[in-house]
Parts: structure tokens; C-alpha cells; sequence
């Protein structure tokens, strides 16, 4: 039976998902470090600068990224420390607080991200076809609302949050 197991297709698809996930971080790593980012702390700079007013609650950015609420925290504090982010407190609630993305912040993913998006071509959309991008994108937006819905806490709308994630 263990046999008959090992050939499943759905082990099949995770372990190409996970494969294609791995291969893409090294890539990606590498080219961040020569920005002096670590791939937490450029997800962290792309989620705010793309939220509005370029900034989330803490919670929210926490439910949007790879990190817990105290792993966003140790982030924040160390991206605040480099002047890319800076935490304001919630005007209406005392106990929350939201990141935001500094001009110097802005600055670091416009220095960024020309290299990264030539990488994401490269190695990731480019290799499809505007068909097979269009259906991974649907395909990978079910899962991702499925097994993360909080995700896209604090986005723009419905509708802007699958565009933008």
C-alpha cells in the first residue's frame, strides 16, 4: 500500500510547489543581500508600501507575512533602527500600532526592485505563458485564501487584495 502512496500525484504537486519555492528564495535571497535586505525584511517593506498609506497594523502585517506577531515585531524594531520603517501609534486604539514605510524605505525598493523584477522574469513569470500565469495566479490566490484568510487583512479591498498579493 505505501507504495501505491508514494506515486500520488498530490505528493507529486507538493513537492514541486515546495521545490519551486525553495529555488526562487535563493535566487531572490541573493540578489536582496547585494540591497542590504534579508527576504523577511523586503516582503515586510513590499507589503506596507503597498498597502494604503503605506502602512498596516502590526497584527495585519503579521497575518500578511511569514512571521508571527512577536517575529514582526523583532522586524520592525531592527527596520526602524535602520530608518526603512517607523511604527505610529492608532489613534483610536492605544493597544495597536501601525508600521510604516520611511521615504528612506521607499528609496531602498526603488533601488530594489528593478533587479528583482528582471529575477522574477527571469526565473518565475517569464517561464510562462500569459495563460499558464493567469491560471497559477487563480490557482495559487484559492489556496493562499484557503489556508490563510487572514492574509489580506488591512488591504485595500477584496478585489485590490488578490491583485496586489
Amino acid at each position: 500500500m505505501t507504495e501505491h502512496l508514494l506515486d500520488d500525484p498530490r505528493i507529486t504537486a507538493v513537492g514541486l510547489f515546495f521545490e519551486a519555492h525553495t529555488g526562487l528564495v535563493d535566487r531572490f535571497s541573493a540578489q536582496l543581500a547585494e540591497h542590504g535586505l534579508s527576504s523577511v525584511e523586503f516582503e515586510v517593506l513590499m507589503r506596507l508600501a503597498r498597502s494604503p498609506g503605506h502602512e498596516l497594523r502590526m497584527s495585519d502585517l503579521a497575518a500578511q507575512t511569514s512571521l508571527s506577531t512577536s517575529g514582526v515585531t523583532r522586524v520592525v524594531d531592527r527596520m526602524d533602527r535602520d530608518g526603512l520603517i517607523r511604527r505610529r501609534a492608532c489613534p483610536t486604539d492605544r493597544r495597536s500600532s501601525y508600521a510604516v514605510v520611511t521615504p528612506a524605505g521607499m528609496r531602498r525598493l526603488d533601488e530594489t526592485l528593478p533587479a528583482h523584477l528582471d529575477l522574477i522574469a527571469r526565473w518565475f513569470t517569464g517561464l510562462l505563458g500569459p495563460e499558464q500565469l493567469t491560471a497559477l495566479l487563480e490557482a495559487l490566490r484559492t489556496i493562499r485564501d484557503a489556508v490563510r484568510p487572514e492574509a489580506t487583512a488591512g488591504a485595500r479591498g477584496t478585489a485590490a487584495a488578490g491583485a496586489e498579493r
